[in-house]
């Protein structure tokens, strides 16, 4: 099994699917979802697959195997916090301080997380699935 980052990637990487970079008008940050990052160790393949749409890709301080989950682990997606900040809007803050016009993900969960997230702190940053940004560059 593999994730849908990792066959895209293969795909550009074999030029089965040939992408049309440029030098990218919007600075992203990029969500390492917790199964695909620190439960499976898979890091490069999403970041290879934004780099090879000429993005700029800016890192928030907590990524790769020290990320920080976006809050939708363990059902925590539906539950109403009663004390403290809800984990997504911590996360949505890092994403926002990096100045980032767009976050990836490349989780459907993380998306909504992030989405909700930056709908709270009422921010325009647009959150996409890192296929989304690739479907942006692709050649047709």
């Amino acid at each position: 099994m593999v994730h849908h980052t990792q066959l895209l990637n293969t795909l550009i990487k074999e030029g089965k699917l040939k992408t049309s970079p440029h030098k990218a008008d919007k600075k992203l940050t990029y969500h390492d979802p917790c199964y695909l990052g620190r439960h499976n160790q898979i890091y490069q393949p999403p970041r290879e697959l934004l780099e090879s749409t000429g993005v700029e890709i800016t890192e928030m301080p907590r990524n790769q195997e020290r990320s920080f989950c976006c809050g939708a682990g363990g059902g925590r997606m539906w539950m109403e916090e009663k004390l403290g900040t809800r984990i997504n809007l911590n996360r949505v803050d890092e994403a926002i301080a990096t100045g980032a016009d767009q976050v990836a993900v490349a989780c459907p969960f993380c998306r909504v997380m992030v989405s909700d997230g930056m709908n709270a702190r009422e921010s325009t940053t647009e959150v996409l699935d890192v296929a989304q940004v690739l479907l942006e560059n692709i050649k047709r």
